[in-house]
């Protein structure tokens, strides 16, 4: 299932309340004037799971927007790296973030990032880094993206790295998440990109429209659980149990 058939976020939005065309944001939550596009040296492509509920605090599309080279697609499988990218790529100069299981995260210290191989063990070599294109992520729910990732074979194919911020989430309470080290897509790349690129700058610069979001939500919904997308089940399955979005338990974000 590729993101050519999902519907476009605008279509899908215009049959519930008024949302923004470039954020998909409710308008009342929208943050799209604080955003400018920043040069990146890294192309940064988000592989977000069609069933991804969280329409009002989500930041796969704030994260996008805030790139200049930033890529957005909607599906389960790709064939490979070019047909997700849509132009031809080298997979061995292309990272994908996947924290993988839990050993694999305890293992990265606070404030690092953290090539592994294929068992995440460590790989103590930072030229493998050196010429990289670009990073995927995958966006969803732990559940959502460990699907992704089982679903996309040529993943393997990818330096596979594995992040732990510095920094507490901007999601704070409203939020809750098994694991310490788990942050936002966005607050993910950012973290990511800050060390590649050397520019510490970059954590800052990217988190400021999410967190203006997450001000924003307080200030008109309060603390209460973000909104999910309609007429899809908690789980992302008939039938499935609830998750912690919305109060309802669920896997935490890659």
């Amino acid at each position: 299932m590729s993101d050519d058939t999902v519907p476009p976020v605008e279509e899908a939005a215009a049959e519930g309340p008024a949302t923004c065309p470039r954020c998909a944001k409710p308008m009342d939550l929208c943050v799209c004037a604080g955003i400018e596009p920043i040069q990146t040296r890294l192309e940064v492509l988000v592989l977000q799971h069609p069933q991804e509920q969280d329409v009002e605090l989500g930041t796969a599309r704030l994260l996008t927007l805030g790139l200049a080279r930033g890529r957005l697609k909607v599906g389960l499988s790709w064939a490979n790296l070019a047909k997700a990218l849509g132009r031809e790529a080298d997979p061995r100069r292309w990272a994908v973030l996947y924290m993988g299981s839990g050993d694999d995260a305890v293992a990265t210290p606070p404030g690092t990032l953290r090539l592994v191989d294929k068992k995440g063990q460590t790989v103590e070599d930072p030229t493998l880094l050196a010429d990289l294109e670009g990073i995927i992520l995958l966006d969803g729910s732990w559940s959502q993206a460990k699907a992704l990732w089982w679903r996309n074979a040529w993943l393997l194919k990818l330096r596979r790295l594995i992040v732990h911020p510095d920094f507490v989430s901007a999601y704070g309470d409203l939020r809750r998440e098994p694991r310490r080290e788990s942050v936002a897509t966005l607050e993910a790349a950012a973290f990511a990109l800050a060390k590649l690129e050397g520019d510490d700058t970059l954590v800052a610069r990217l988190r400021a429209p999410f967190i203006a979001l997450v001000e924003r939500y307080r200030a008109v919904r309060g603390n209460r659980p973000p909104k999910l997308a309609a007429n899809r089940p908690s789980s992302g399955r008939p039938g499935g149990k609830p998750d912690w979005r919305g109060g309802r338990r669920r896997p935490a974000r890659q």
